[in-house]
């Protein structure tokens, strides 16, 4: 009975902590990390997209804005 209910117990903190930690480091062996020039050119159109969106957005609110203050002077 006892072999068993240490079989059933729980690994204490500091035993799971290694495990998990063991486990990231292999992970971490098998991810493909992007190479510098992929993150220039992915960072380069994140931020185009960024500012192609802000233009756009403020466009489209200035036209939204201009439509409303004609309204008002109609009305």
């Amino acid at each position: 009975d006892a072999k068993k209910a240490d079989k059933n117990k729980k690994p204490g903190l500091f035993e799971r902590l290694k495990d998990y930690l063991h486990n990231v480091k292999l992970e971490m062996k098998r991810v493909t990390w992007p190479t510098k020039q992929e993150v220039i050119n992915c960072s380069i159109i994140v931020v185009c997209t960024l500012i192609f969106f802000g233009v756009f957005i403020f466009l489209i609110d200035s036209g939204i804005v201009a439509l409303l203050e004609l309204y008002s002077k109609i009305g």
